[in-house]
């Protein structure tokens, strides 16, 4: 039990901890435990535990609605958030499988001893015979007395748990005696004394002296109702316990003259009382709310969502808003230099684009040509300089006194001293590149050219310039990695265009209905696709980046395309026009990047507009990585954005300035890192060979 000197759980958990998909996350780290126990309670070695939007409990498996586990999280208790992902899954476990209240039974004469007709023949459910015995009133005493009973009797094995349960309903007791009506606050006692969680001399100070006489005199029921064996002898209990209550003046006596419509307004009422005095404290669990909740969580059917959830021990219920909720509460959080954070999706880029490989290699041979982009020996003279210090590990390439392999370029550059040069120190170096290109459907626009005219070149121009440096890299054997970044509905690796139409419509009204306020959020995450791993090799992802080319050259065409085969199509839809969160990508590029543990790293990110998140953590997280070591290149598309945020930055308004301020900044920072490595080597120096004037206007490369 944790102290109560330690803060409570509303002053230490801020709000974003308290969202769906955080105690979704934290649920999923004890998933296997609360299996085991509620495999170990219903006997069935088989039983499936899932999450759904909607309590269930069935044959061989129950649906745990994690909107449950959320409304725990506002208590002012001092337990903990890991106590409370815990403590209530296995109270909902608990009930899910324990409750029962089909089973039928003649009425019990002991329940009607005041009345004088004859009692209906046949058996009848517990709830009716309830209604028939008690009324309204009946049947919410007994709800919260069995919820006390159950938990009593089967957390037992869990004390800790139990503890937890009881500072959460202790916490909420005194503004619930406060607000509530004499028969509301003997109901809530007793569901307090019966459960274990309070003593009776305690109930009895905190209530009004007429509900501590009544508590008084039901005392020996509620010992009956905690070791009662089942709800048809708990509801007998409750049945005691309001005929108590009656004896003592909690409830209003029924008038000689009263009307039907009168009788039923008081019921209702005497309902009401006590189910807001106990559910102020009490964690509703859908099962045993009340009997229409009963009918709906027990009987529900699985919709047919649900038959497409993933099969596992522990499991979501298929439903596309639990689908959504776990996808996002499992997506790891990357925290910034401020100290902020957020959830970044990750995925592998869609494998449908490379159905569109062909196309694309056809429009990127136009693009380059017309953009004046080299595709062949792409690395130039950086080529015998890495073959020297990767294959070697030699500053200069040749041994003292050697003659170097080299003699004929040395000779060519009027560098007739270098041709024979003593060694250094050995400097074998590795080398990582990664680009981080945005992947918003602005990216896709039309954009000014020369002449007048418009066209989509942004992406296009980007996607030229990754394809460019994939080969200059594969030439120079550097590791490197592409990825997209966008805010939106998060695409799988399998989708279509179909089956992305169809979960973002599914999901987006499943989430409305669910979580109303909090379905944008879940819906338009912070999402970071992988064209190209490191690890993988260049002809594996070429086919889905030549395709990617085309999507972004030819927008409507491969919209149409899409539109006529959305069953094997690409989702083209994935590119939505939403404000990127740059920092967060930038991040996690450079956490892989840094984990190549290469000696000089490179990151380029290209951008078309301001960050949704701030300048300032951008500007801050782009300071935080050069500050690791690693080089980052800012790219802006038509916006100044990166001159504020990047060191290093460049500014262009046409296709031809992208591709060349993307491979141009690589090779003038290449070729620098080699200059650093030490010693006066001609290739250290900018004005020597210096190919490519349009990498000098990057500030500081």
């Amino acid at each position: 039990m944790v102290s109560r000197e330690q803060p409570v759980l509303s002053e230490i958990l801020p709000p974003e901890e308290r969202a769906i998909e955080s105690v979704v996350a934290r649920y999923q780290r004890v998933a296997p435990a609360v299996t085991r126990f509620a495999r170990s309670l219903a006997q069935d070695d088989e039983l499936r535990v899932r999450l759904g939007s909607r309590a269930s409990s069935g044959q061989g498996e129950i649906v745990l609605d994690p909107g449950v586990f959320q409304a725990a999280y506002a208590r002012s208790a001092p337990v903990t958030p890991a106590e409370v992902a815990l403590a209530s899954a296995l109270h909902e476990a608990v009930h899910l499988v324990v409750t029962d209240l089909d089973e039928e039974r003649p009425l019990p004469e002991e329940w009607f001893s005041d009345r004088d007709e004859p009692l209906p023949e046949g058996p009848v459910a517990l709830l009716d015979a309830l209604d028939q015995a008690g009324g309204p009133a009946a049947e919410a005493m007994f709800l919260s007395i069995e919820d006390a009973r159950q938990e009593a009797q089967h957390l037992d094995i869990y004390p800790g748990a139990r503890s937890v349960l009881g500072d959460l309903y202790r916490s909420a007791v005194p503004a619930a005696i406060e607000r509530a009506r004499p028969i509301g606050q003997f109901a809530l006692s007793c569901f307090l004394v019966i459960g274990g969680y309070q003593s009776l001399k305690r109930a009895q100070r905190v209530a009004d002296p007429a509900v501590a006489l009544a508590l008084d005199e039901a005392s020996s029921l509620m010992e009956e109702a905690a070791a009662a064996d089942g709800p048809w002898e708990t509801a007998g209990v409750a049945l005691q316990l309001l005929a108590v209550a009656r004896q003592q003046g909690l409830l209003t006596e029924a008038a000689a003259t009263e009307t039907k419509s009168a009788k039923e307004e008081r019921q209702e009422t005497e309902q009401e009382d006590i189910n807001q005095a106990v559910d102020a404290v009490r964690m509703v669990s859908p099962i045993l709310k009340d009997a229409e909740s009963y009918d709906e969580t027990r009987r529900a059917a699985q919709t047919v969502e649900a038959e497409k959830g993933r099969k596992g021990e522990t499991e979501q219920a298929g439903d596309p808003a639990t689908d959504q909720i776990l996808r996002v509460s499992e997506a790891p959080d990357v925290y910034l230099p401020t100290g902020q954070a957020g959830k970044l999706i990750l995925s592998p880029m869609p494998f449908r684009f490379a159905s569109f490989a062909q196309e694309g290699r056809i429009a990127i041979d136009e693009a380059a040509l017309k953009w004046s982009v080299a595709q062949r020996h792409i690395s130039g003279e950086l080529y015998p300089l890495f073959v020297a210090n990767q294959r070697r590990g030699l500053r200069s390439g040749y041994d003292a006194g050697d003659l170097s392999p080299y003699a004929a370029l040395f000779l060519g550059g009027g560098l007739y001293q270098r041709m024979f040069e003593r060694r250094s120190i050995p400097t074998r170096r590795a080398y990582a590149v990664s680009l981080l290109v945005d992947g918003s459907a602005s990216m896709l626009q039309p954009r000014p050219l020369p002449g007048g005219v418009k066209a989509p070149w942004a992406m296009a121009a980007a996607t030229l310039g990754a394809w460019t440096l994939a080969r200059l890299c594969d030439e120079l054997q550097i590791d490197f990695e592409v990825a997209l970044f966008n805010r939106a509905f998060a695409a799988r690796p399998d989708d279509s265009e179909q089956t992305y139409i169809d979960r973002l419509n599914d999901t987006r009204g499943a989430l409305r209905r669910s979580q109303g306020g909090a379905a944008d959020r879940l819906t338009r995450t912070i999402n970071h696709y992988t064209l190209k791993t490191f690890d993988e090799r260049w002809e594996t992802a070429e086919p889905s980046i030549a395709g990617l080319f085309w999507t972004a050259a030819r927008p409507q065409e491969a919209a149409q395309t899409a539109r006529r085969t959305a069953a094997e199509a690409p989702p083209v839809s994935m590119f939505e026009k939403a404000a990127n969160v740059d920092e967060i990508n930038l991040i996690y590029a450079a956490e892989r990047l840094a984990a190549r543990h290469a000696q000089v790293r490179l990151l380029v990110v290209l951008a078309d507009g301001m960050t949704r998140g701030s300048v300032e953590n951008l500007a801050a997280a782009v300071d935080s990585v050069e500050y690791s070591g690693t080089t980052v290149l800012g790219i802006g598309i038509g916006d100044a954005t990166v001159e504020a945020a990047y060191s290093r930055h460049r500014v262009v308004a046409r296709p031809e300035a992208l591709t060349a301020a993307m491979v141009g900044g690589v090779r003038s920072a290449l070729r620098k890192s080699i200059a650093l490595a030490g010693g006066d080597t001609w290739w250290g120096h900018e004005n020597a060979l210096y190919d490519d004037p349009t990498s000098r206007s990057l500030t500081n490369v």
